[in-house]
């Protein structure tokens, strides 16, 4: 240790036990310098630990003389040391992530399970939007695993002062990792909605416009993986940057983070437009008009997420301590990639629960036929047929006698079948087109 002035060897002198001695012990040098000259300065004694905890202008003389005349690792240490000493609260938040992180993981990983278990029970072939989104949670769990044994065992949550050297190293590591998979998920979600749009939206134009976002995506996806992963020279240099002790250079972090998520929230804009714009245009029944548009209210949160974390990077690659400031950062794109998850099987989870209850969630159709009796003519009304097997519930009344009167039945048949996921909307004009047969059959018969 550098030879002290004599200021500090009173302070030491007359301090020898308690929490300020030892707090004075632990300092580095340039710190104790730092508080011999803001101690000068100020109106406590140098052995009154109560009012140098609570002096504002003293504490904030010493940060910014640390500032400029320790190391990054000194000024931790100092930071940790004054900390601990004026008994400041210890802020933690590593519990709640963990708990949202492994929840929302659970959960959306069940889904997918039930996604691909229910159509190979059924026999129904995988798409293309199957095999993407069990990519997403395929590039989703190893992000599950770093995120509980890589940034919270090391971190996040915590201010980064109360942390040693080598936790901060390997959090930023890993955080690396978990941004580079962030990318990936994004892209690859969006390409499994893209490709369910290919399955049920059979017109030319849409199905051109599917394909051009469909490339748009893999590009914007492709891209940004990239620059992720050689966003600095050397590629190490990203978690050996902090302590200053390196050199190299690195792309402005926080321009790349907000590219991103500014790209993905139009991107997300114009997905949800695609299909709404062939919604209007389609009679559904009340019930499938609940169902898809449940599915869009998911969608539209999903996008709502995003902007909350897009505003969560305001302080992404400037702050300094970025354990404490990323974890909504964290939290966000947990959120934002599970629910989109979510989102993206709720078509199939809808058919598998038609099939466990077909009663109360399945898609009725229902076949009216009248019989007028007059003058010994017989005509027949309006008739709308259920074309798929399924459950029936019949129940006729009768009127009159056997020869002079009218006989009314009705059908009610719940449907379902194993490419229902896909007709969501196309099952809709058949509908249409039934009803329209109806009204001409009766405007025929009341002729």
């Amino acid at each position: 240790m550098k030879v002290l002035s004599g200021l500090l060897f009173l302070l030491l002198a007359s301090v020898t036990e308690g929490s300020l001695s030892s707090a004075i012990a632990e300092l580095p040098t340039c710190a104790l310098l730092c508080l011999e000259g803001a101690l000068q300065n100020s109106i406590c004694a140098a052995t009154n630990q109560t009012c140098i905890c609570l002096n504002e202008s003293l504490q904030t003389d010493v940060a910014s003389c640390v500032a400029k005349s320790c190391t990054i690792k000194e000024s931790l240490v100092t930071k940790n040391v004054t900390e601990t000493t004026c008994n400041a609260p210890i802020r933690n938040k590593s519990k709640s992530y963990y708990a949202l992180s492994v929840s929302f993981g659970t959960i959306s990983g069940a889904i997918v399970a039930l996604r691909l278990v229910s159509k190979f029970l059924i026999n129904s072939e995988l798409g293309l939007d199957d095999y993407f989104i069990a990519l997403t949670l395929g590039a989703g769990i190893p992000s599950s695993i770093l995120t509980v044994h890589g940034i919270i065992s090391n971190g996040l949550g915590r201010d980064i002062w109360t942390i040693t050297p080598k936790q901060i190293t390997d959090f930023v590591h890993v955080f690396y990792a978990m941004e580079i998979l962030y990318f990936a998920q994004v892209a690859l979600l969006k390409l499994s909605l893209l490709f369910f749009y290919l399955r049920i939206f059979p017109g030319p134009k849409i199905r051109r416009l599917l394909w051009a976002t469909i490339i748009f995506d893999v590009c914007f996806g492709t891209i940004f993986v990239f620059l992720a992963i050689f966003q600095c020279r050397p590629i190490s240099y990203y978690w050996k940057s902090w302590d200053g002790e390196h050199q190299g250079t690195c792309l402005n972090v926080n321009s790349l983070g907000w590219t991103n998520a500014a790209i993905s929230i139009l991107l997300d804009a114009w997905m949800l437009g695609l299909p709404m714009s062939q919604l209007v245009a389609l009679q559904l029944h009340w019930k499938k008009k609940i169902g898809v548009g449940m599915m869009f209210v998911v969608g539209t949160f999903v996008t709502v997420v995003s902007i909350l974390r897009l505003q969560s990077l305001l302080h992404f690659a400037k702050t300094n301590n970025p354990t404490w400031d990323n974890l909504a950062v964290s939290r966000w794109s947990t959120v934002e990639i599970n629910v989109g998850i979510i989102c993206a099987c709720m078509p199939s989870l809808r058919v598998l629960l038609v099939r466990l209850f077909p009663k109360l969630l399945g898609t009725t159709q229902h076949s009216n036929n009248r019989y007028y009796v007059n003058n010994g003519h017989s005509h027949t009304g309006g008739n709308i047929s259920a074309n798929r097997p399924g459950k029936s519930l019949n129940s006729s009344q009768h009127d009159g006698s056997s020869g002079d009167g009218i006989t009314y039945s009705q059908t009610y048949t719940v449907q379902w079948g194993e490419h229902d996921e896909t007709k969501l909307m196309q099952m809709s004009d058949l509908d249409a087109e039934a009803m329209k047969s109806s009204s001409r059959n009766r405007h025929v018969h009341n002729e």
